[in-house]
Order: C-alpha cells, then structure tokens, then sequence
C-alpha cells in the first residue's frame, strides 16, 4: 500500500491502481466516463481531471487525468482545486452541446451515468444555441435499442464489445469530426453479450430492447437480490417489478462469479415470468379435461390422494430450489425420492462432486479463471453450455501477455498501452471439443474429435506430465504433440486451469482432467479445475440425493408405485415419449407442481401452480458448489405459491402435521440442515428471516419509488398495508433501514448521487474487489486434507466410426438449449429449428446434401430433421441441437443409422 495525498489529507491507496481507482475505492466522488472498472484506463473523456503538485509547497500544480497517473507512493491531488473543477466542468458542457434534451424520454433517465456525472460537476445551463448533430438509429436485434443521437464518445461500448468480449461485427466509424458506433449494416449483434453494452453505456445510446416493451423508470421497480436460474454458475442478478409483472433483469455485481457482466440469455431469458404459459391456479381433471380449482378444492383432493394410498413417489428437479426439493423428499421419504434425472448424469454429477471433494484441485471461481494464464478446455463447447464462463476464459488469454508489461514496467490498468504492447499475443488456451466453438478465436490450439478421443488427449496429457499416470496407447504423432504442449504449458504456467464439465456426456472425459490435476499436483504445481453443470440446481440435487429416472419409471411399472409428484421437472424433455407416457398413464394419481404449463402438466390429474424464482425465496448451488440465496422480488398471483408450501400444505392436509412446523423458509432449512448434513451449511448462505438493521427491514423499493396509492386505484381508494414477508429480512415497500445490508441481502445499486449501475463502486471494499463483508454464497463442499493418490486407469479406446452408423451427439445452444429462457420472445427469435449435422465427407459418401429431410432412430423412436454440413465435425459423428423440439427426451450419444427422408 502507498501513502496519497488527496487535498492535503493522507490516505492509503493500493499502489498497483492508478489515482481514479483509488479516490473511488476511498468514497471520493471524481466524475468519470471512459474508464470501466472491468476495462481499465484509456484517457479519453478528460472527465477525471484533478490537479497534481510535485511536492508541499508546490503551489500551481499541473492538471491531470486520474485514471492515467498511478497511486504511487507520496503522490499529491486535489481533486477540488478550483482549476480542475472548472476543467471537468468545461468538458461536461463540450459533451452536452449535441446531447438531445430528451432526458424525460430517454429510457435511461433516472439512472443514467451522465445525468450524475454533470450534476456532480455542476452544469446546469446549455449556451450551445446551434444546431445539433444527428445521425440514423441501427436495428441491432432483439435485445439492444440503438439511439446514436445520445452518444459522447467514450469509446466504452466498442472495447467492451471488440476487445472484452470479442466480437467484431460492431466497431467505430469514422468521418472528419464524427464518430458512429454500430454495425456496418443494420442486423443482429453476433455476440452472446451484447445486452452489456445497456449497462457499459452511461448514456443511453444502448438500452435494452426487451424492457422498452413494458418499460418503469428504476426508481419505481421492486428489486430482490436474485440468482440467475438459466445455467449452472450462480450468476448474480436483481429483478425488477412493478404492477405484478417482471419487468427487467439487470446485473448484481459478484466479485467471484459474474463481477459486472452477464450473458444474453441471463440477461434477457427471464420472460418467462411473464408468459401466457404461466399456470396461476390449480387445475384438477374432471371428466379428461383440467379445469381451474381453488386452493382448498386442490387440497382436499391431495388429501384424498395420500390417504388412500400408501405408495407415492416423489421426482425432484435440477432446476428447483434446494428447499422444494428438500420438501418432496421430506414428503414422500427418502427411499421414495428420485433426481428427476438419468443415472448417467447422476452419475457424472457425482463423479465431479468426487474430484471437488477430494481436493485434488481448488474449484475456481470465475474470477479465479480469469487469472489464469494456462487453460484447457477439455470436452465442453463453454459459450453456449455455460455461456457467461467464456467471457472470464477470454480475460485469461490476457494473462501471458501481462508478463510482458511487467518487464516494461506498464500497470496492468493502462489498458491501450499493454494491449499495444502484446498486439496479437496470447496466453496458452487449449480447447478440446467435438466440433468448433465461439472461443476458438482465442485459442492458442484446438482440437476436434469424438468424446472418447478428447477423454484419450486428457489422459495422455496427464502422462506427459506424471509418468506414474496411464499411458495412452494407439495415438497418432499428431496427438502425442499436442499433448507434450499441452502439458509444457500447463506445467510452466503459474496458475493453470483445467475446465471440463457434462455437455460431453463422459465419465472419461471428466476422469481425464481429474488426472491432469491431480499429475498437477504430484508435479508440485499448484492448479485450479472447474466443470461445467446443465442446470441452476443440479449440484444442489446431486448433493441432496435420490434414484435416478429410471428407477422412478421402473417403480410404476412393477406396481411399487401408485402415486407421482412431479416437481418442476418436463419429463418429456429428459426421456421418451413411450417412458414418460408409459409412467404417467401408469400411475393411478399424478401430481405436477411447476410455473408453466408443458407436456407433462397437461398429462397430470392435479397441477399446482408453483412460483418462479421471482416470486419465491431459495436456495442454489453453483458448479462450485457454492449455495446462493434468492429472495421474492414480488408476491405473485393468490393462488401461486412456492413449490415447498404446496408440499408443506399438501402434507399437512393429509393428517401429517409434521410439517405444521414449517412456518417459513428458515425452518425449512433448519430440518434440511438435519436431515442432509452435507447441504448444513446452506443455512449461512444469507442472514435469516430475523435479521435487522437498526430494528427495521431492508427495503426492495428505492427511495423515490412513486405511485403506491394511484397503482391500485382501481381496487381501493386506501392504500393496503404492505405484503408481510415471513422468510426474508426484506421489506415490500421504501420503508426500512437506510444503511448499507450485508452482500447478500442488497437488492438493487443505488447510492447518493449514483443513479447507474456505477453505484456498485459504493459497495465494493475497493473498485473491482469483494462487496464489503464479503461475496454472497457459501461452499458446500470441503476438500479433504490429504488428496486420493491413485489415478483413474480405464483409458477408453479409440474411437471407431461405425459402418453405415454414426455416433449421435448433442450440441447445446446459448439460445433455444435451456427450457425457461425459451418463453422470452428474444430467446425464441433466435433458437435454431431442429437439424442433424455431420461432417461434409461423410455426407458426401452418404449422398446427402444441406438441407435434406433426413431420419435417425434412437431406442427404436425415429426421428426427422434438416441436415446441416459441417466440416469442423469429426468423421463418424453427427450432432443434434439439445432441447429443441421435437428432438427432445433423448438420451445421447447413441448411435444410429442415417437415411433420407423420401
């Protein structure tokens, strides 16, 4: 730490940082435009301009720009210096004489970055009085809305876009005196990130598409802190409601998870709160069809259903919270609770807890990854089977480079200098995977094969660098090469990583990078793994336990079973037509509790409707195992509640009253903490329903949030009293505590004087770092003290292409994959239709040709699609899109035979 002077006071500064990062990280208040916590220093606005001496008695001083003079020791500013006051002034009133006057309209009025900026600098009076530029607005999709006329060239959006996230069909154009930022024709932003450029904007050329349909000003939403349920990192979000409808989702800053970006389909998948899919009331079949009951008709029949029989059977889900689950389980017992998945994801699910139990490697965070400075990628296509991963994985090729700046003594937070320094450099990153992925543009090598043969290249890496680990037999030179370089960087590296997950469906390819980790560590060298999970639960569910599927289906075939409750779970998109049918018509009774209405809901007798994550309160754990709270952000329709409610009421209504003692939430998880020893710590992931600061709640309604008489004029003139919320320390309305809360009880940023999504600066222990009193979530999973020494030695062969068959694989998409986002019509505009690719020989020995209506058979069900060529596939593989109809419920890989379609 070094020792600053800002206005003849001392402060300690981090002497790594430059003087902007520190007079924020010390509260001061600088105005800023260019400079991004997350993209570093460019100098380009001249709005942190502060007045710097040489020495005490240096009276005149010389103007600056804070974000590029570092914080080195003895430095002396003012940042209140009468010239530099009027300087930041001047260049507020330079931005402003083109900005349009159309703040009331402008959908980022109220929380807009340069709104605080020049009230904080001053300007309030425009002497500009000719005219104004203007220039053509772009179509860039369905998630961003272009208003070019709004621009101050900053410059964040194109580095944000071109070289955080890598894109390139978005740039700066450039004419005499004028600047333009879009694409070079109107279209769809290609990047799985662009919905950041809404909140990398200060102003409001970028604002999300999605919202403009129904849009509220920030002031007057409802916020909870969240976590996004669309994938398997936990990554953090806040909500926002208003007249019982979610209206946006934006980014909740998590120093170890998402820190200040999010992906598009976090971003922009949660419509489906919204959907006319929606079920909002019970529905009960009477006479073959489901007609709406009451709340007390549905249980009554609950009622009669488990007192007549003895032999009910519970199926959880990955994408359910921890508690709902946990209440199924309490409901029906634990020999009668099933995953809601297949024994071989189960089975992969624990085979990673295994790897992070054993403690053969520390799980990185995302953080974590993008300080790595050797990666490999082994098996997953990341961008779309965890899509918000693979802008952390982008960051790490950074990392080798870096060492070059050091050499020339560049701070890593002058961001054009060290990217000039490295020009096209980049750090070892190494992806393995069955075909071509969006992260291959950074790779320093990639590598397609079948998933045996990637699982081959991790083992034959862990010989290269153990030689006590197996050896692989049959490579080919080319193999053998890569995998020395594979193994020399990761061994020459500082801190390298090993990403792996369950997109490959491979016990072997997650057993190989539990090899090269632990040849890592008999190696002595330190190295961070993580995998990659489906779903927003389903390490919770895997630490839960239960059967797998197929038990489920098999308990109702052989009569074991009379009765299914069916939690939150499609089963038509996790098995077969004929099994789910089979099951479903088995059963004497069948019970659904979900939010929208599916295939298996419409097959059900009774269906309950069960809250989203934006109207309940839960728990998830991560692909770290990591347990994350998320709170209600609104109290949803009477009849919808939370899925463990309808279990608690369900059971009670049944003559158990073993339940009665589930009040709230936090009693709930007090018995899971019982019950389930591993998932104890969970109840230490947020403070509890009790909590209080100075005697009162924490509010979810900003200070400003306007209207609460008027809104519901047209139910009572009165204004009602505020819904009680007996599981959270959150209040429904303004009223409540105004200080700081704990990290992860913080709804939405908002700070005197900061109105955008700067304000997380304001709850950071320094910019960029932890939120004060640390990052949400807590680990579920403790790694032993002494690591398992011996390595997994059953090597697969090698990958043979069938005769006349071939090995049928899924291929995930960011956009269409996942089953909620699917409902936001965004999501939908971009999802593929239904395909099978393969590889252009193959197609060409096989006389097809694109596009042909060609037919594959998988467990003697024949399915159709279009064919699409790709030369990046492997020989003897073909690919189907995951999740999309009709190729849903099957089960992968497997092979098949390939025909046209006449």
């Amino acid at each position: 730490m070094a020792i600053i002077y800002i206005d003849d006071k001392p402060h300690q500064a981090d002497a790594k940082q430059n003087l902007l990062h520190a007079c924020l990280s010390l509260g001061f208040n600088l105005p800023y435009f260019c400079w991004h916590p997350a993209l570093g220093s460019v100098g380009a606005c001249r709005q942190c301009a502060v007045k710097q001496f040489r020495t005490p008695d240096d009276k005149h001083g010389h103007l600056v720009m804070a974000c590029m003079i570092p914080a080195v020791e003895g430095t002396r500013i003012s940042i209140h210096d009468p010239e530099a006051v009027a300087f930041r002034a001047g260049i507020i009133e330079g931005m402003m004489q083109n900005h349009p006057h159309d703040c009331p309209v402008c959908d980022e009025g109220g929380e807009c970055h340069l709104q605080d900026m020049t009230v904080m600098t001053g300007h309030n009076y425009r002497r500009y009085d000719f005219p104004k530029r203007t220039f053509r607005n772009q179509y860039l999709g369905p998630f961003v809305n272009h208003e070019m006329n709004r621009c101050i060239q900053c410059y964040r959006c194109v580095r944000f876009y071109r070289e955080y996230a890598g894109g390139n069909d978005f740039n700066v154009f450039g004419i005499r005196n004028t600047a333009y930022f879009g694409r070079y024709q109107d279209g769809v932003l290609e990047s799985e990130f662009a919905g950041n450029l809404d909140e990398v904007c200060p102003t409001g050329v970028f604002t999300d598409a999605t919202h403009k349909h129904h849009y509220t000003r920030k002031w007057d939403l409802q916020f909870a802190p969240s976590v996004c349920v669309h994938c398997g990192l936990g990554c953090n979000i806040s909500p926002g409601e208003r007249y019982g409808t979610l209206r946006r989702i934006v980014n909740r800053y998590h120093g170890d998870i998402n820190g200040y970006f999010l992906c598009d389909r976090g971003r922009h998948g949660s419509e489906f709160v919204n959907s006319d899919q929606r079920i909002r009331q019970a529905r009960l079949r009477r006479n073959g069809q489901l007609q709406a009951v009451s709340k007390a008709e549905a249980l009554e029949h609950i009622r009669q259903v488990l007192t007549s029989s003895s032999r009910v059977i519970g199926i959880g889900s990955p994408r359910a919270s921890l508690e709902a689950n946990f209440a199924l389980r309490a409901a029906v017992g634990e020999r009668n609770f099933f995953a809601g998945i297949f024994q071989r994801e189960l089975r992969l699910l624990n085979r990673v807890l295994d790897v992070l139990r054993n403690g053969l490697a520390p799980a990185a965070s995302l953080r974590e990854m993008e300080n790595s400075d050797a990666v490999l990628v082994l098996g997953e296509d990341v961008t779309n089977y965890a899509p918000r991963m693979a802008l952390s994985l982008r960051q790490s090729v950074r990392q080798g480079p870096m060492a070059m700046a050091d050499k020339l003594k560049i701070p890593h937070w002058l961001d054009h200098s060290v990217r000039e320094l490295a020009q096209d450099s980049k750090g070892p990153l190494f992806i393995a995977s069955i075909a071509a992925t969006r992260l291959d543009d950074v790779a320093s090598e990639t590598y397609h094969a079948a998933p045996d043969e990637l699982a081959r290249l991790g083992f034959a890496v862990a010989h290269k660098l153990d030689d006590n680990a197996p050896a692989v037999s049959g490579l080919t030179l080319e193999q053998t090469a890569l995998a020395e370089r594979i193994a020399q960087a990761l061994r020459s590296a500082r801190q390298p990583l090993i990403v792996s997950g369950l997109s490959c469906h491979s016990t072997a390819v997650i057993s190989a990078a539990a090899n090269i980790a632990q040849a890592l560590r008999r190696t002595g060298q330190p190295s961070r793994v993580t995998f990659t999970v489906p779903e927003c639960n389903s390490v919770g569910l895997a630490l839960l336990g239960g059967r797998p599927l197929e038990d489920a289906f098999a308990a109702v075939r052989n009569r074991a079973a009379d009765t299914v409750i069916v939690l939150e779970n499609d089963l038509y998109r996790r098995a077969s037509v004929q099994d789910v049918d089979a099951l479903l018509l088995g059963a004497k009774h069948v019970i659904v509790l979900d939010h929208l209405t599916n295939a298996t809901s419409t097959k059900a007798e009774l269906v309950l409707p069960a809250a989203t994550f934006a109207e309940s309160d839960g728990t998830l754990v991560n692909n770290e195992a990591r347990a994350q709270r998320f709170f209600q952000t609104f109290v949803p329709q009477p009849d919808v509640q939370e899925s463990w409610r309808w279990l608690r009421d369900a059971i009670i209504a049944s003559g158990r009253q073993d339940f009665a003692a589930w009040e709230n939430l936090d009693h709930v998880i007090a018995s899971m903490a019982v019950e389930v020893p591993a998932l104890a710590a969970a109840s230490k992931a947020a403070p509890d329903a009790t909590f209080r600061m100075s005697g009162a709640k924490v509010p979810r309604q900003p200070e400003r949030y306007s209207g609460r008489t008027a809104m519901l004029a047209n139910i009572d003139l009165s204004e009602p009293k505020p819904p009680d919320d007996p599981d959270s320390p959150l209040s429904f309305s303004m009223e409540g505590s105004p200080d700081q809360p704990p990290s992860p009880l913080i709804p939405f940023a908002w700070s005197p004087g900061w109105n955008s999504y700067q304000a997380w600066n304001k709850f950071q222990e320094e910019i960029a770092g932890p939120l004060r009193g640390g990052n949400p979530g807590v680990p579920l999973v403790e790694a032993a003290a002494q690591p398992q020494q011996e390595y997994v030695r059953d090597v697969p062969a090698p990958f043979q292409p069938g005769d006349g068959e071939w090995l049928i694989v899924p291929f995930y998409h960011i956009f269409g994959s996942e089953e909620l986002s699917i409902h936001s019509h965004g999501v939908k505009q971009l999802s593929p239709g239904a395909y099978l690719a393969m590889n252009d020989k193959d197609a060409e020995r096989a006389r097809l040709r694109p596009e042909d209506r060609i037919e594959f058979t998988i467990a003697a069900i024949s399915y159709q699609a279009a064919l699409k060529v790709r030369a990046d596939l492997p020989q003897g593989i073909a690919a189907i899109p995951a999740g999309i109809e009709p190729l849903q419920g099957i089960q992968l890989p497997d092979w098949s035979r390939i025909v046209r379609v006449a």
